[in-house]
Formats: structure tokens, sequence, C-alpha cells
């Protein structure tokens, strides 16, 4: 393979990163909205268009090892294919979470909701930008932006602990609802694992840039931790 060849290999690729992260924010979102108005056969094609984000995955895996086996890639080429196979794996998991979320919906079934969704959709909407921006960073190789992205982690993780709180206090006053509460949560703590795996994108994006390999903090500003 020519080295123009090569190149333009690794351009698919980052094409392909970046439509498999399209497909997994839109997952995200549509899975909330989809428990938001009840919408069961729109969960059933959530976990349907699953297969394709896995099947996507590993397919451009096999691409990536192949590229590394057959050419031989440089040092500067290497940390892009290596970053591009632990971004394949963040985003499949966070395809995951969002298949997760339209189960969850299919398990309330036709039952009314014990709270109205609020926090949820603010939640997803934040969790799918801080994704988007996270790719921005991959494509435009934007160390900066990569790091500042973590510190919007902290207004996730406010919105889970309010949502905890009042489910907590909904099961406190009526214990019948435990069950459907409990579910909440696990669609409030999907939304909030994956601002976690979009930090741990942003890291992966600092590294095939600079060859940095350290944990962001989002209560550092950014700063690489310690320990």
């Amino acid at each position: 393979m020519t080295r123009q060849a090569f190149d333009q290999e690794l351009q698919r690729l980052e094409d392909e990163v970046l439509a498999m992260g399209s497909m997994v924010g839109a997952a995200l979102i549509k899975s909330v909205e989809s428990l938001k108005k009840r919408d069961l056969a729109a969960s059933r094609a959530l976990v349907l268009a699953d297969r394709e984000i896995n099947a996507r995955r590993f397919s451009l895996e096999e691409d990536v090892l192949t590229l590394i086996a057959t050419q031989q890639p440089m040092a500067g080429d290497m940390r892009l294919l290596a970053a591009v196979l632990e971004i394949l794996t963040e985003l499949e998991r966070m395809g995951d979470y969002a298949k997760g979320i339209a189960r969850i919906n299919l398990m309330i079934g036709d039952k009314p909701l014990v709270k109205p969704i609020i926090d949820l959709p603010v939640m997803a909407e934040k969790a799918s930008g801080m994704l988007y921006d996270a790719l921005r960073a991959f494509i435009d190789r934007d160390v900066e932006l990569a790091r500042a992205i973590p510190q919007r982690d902290d207004e996730v993780d406010n919105l889970y602990d309010q949502i905890y709180r009042e489910l907590i206090s909904y099961i406190l006053q009526d214990p019948t609802t435990i069950e459907q509460a409990n579910l909440l949560m696990w669609a409030a703590h999907n939304l909030e694992r994956t601002a976690d795996r979009v930090t741990n994108l942003c890291e992966r994006v600092i590294f095939m840039v600079t060859g940095e390999l350290s944990e962001l903090d989002s209560d550092t500003k950014g700063i690489p931790s310690i320990g």
C-alpha cells in the first residue's frame, strides 16, 4: 500500500468513527425521548439498531488491526490507530447505555411513570453534547478542547444526584414505587456513565496528538490527576 493509499485509509477510519459517534449520540437522545413519550415501538427499534453499532465496531477494529499488521505504521500513525481502537470501544459501550435505557422503557411497559421525565432529557443533551465535541476534538486534533470537555461532567453528575434524591423521596412516600424508581435511577446512571466515557475518549485524543497518556479529572479542570 502506498503512503497516499494509507493516508486515505486513515481518513476513511476517522470518517467512520465520526459516523459511528453520531449514531451513538442520536441513540442516546432517542432512548430518553422514547422513555418520556412512552414510545415502546421506538425503544424496540433502538434495541435492534444497537446491533449495527456493534457490527460497525467489530468491522472497524478488524480494519485497524489489519493496517497495524500489514503496514508497520510509524509512531504518529500508530497512536492514531491505537486511539481509534479505544474510541470504538467507548462508543460501543455508550451505545449499550442507550440500548439499556430503551430496555428500561420496555420493562416499565404501559405503566404510568412515578414522576414526570424532566431532568433525564437534559442529562442526555449534555452527555451527547460532550460526545459530539469530543468527536470534533478528535477530528480537529484539538487538545485544548479535549482537556476542557471533562469539566462539563460535573453538570451531568449534579443532575444525576438530583434525580436520585427525587426518586428516593418517591420511594419513601410510597414503597410500591421502588421497582420503577430503581429502573429510572438506572437510566440516569447510564447517562452519567456516558459522560464518564466521553472523558475517556478525550484522554485518547490527547494521547493521539501528544503521546501523553494521563487521566483527566473534571475537578482539576483538565489537569492530569495524580495517583
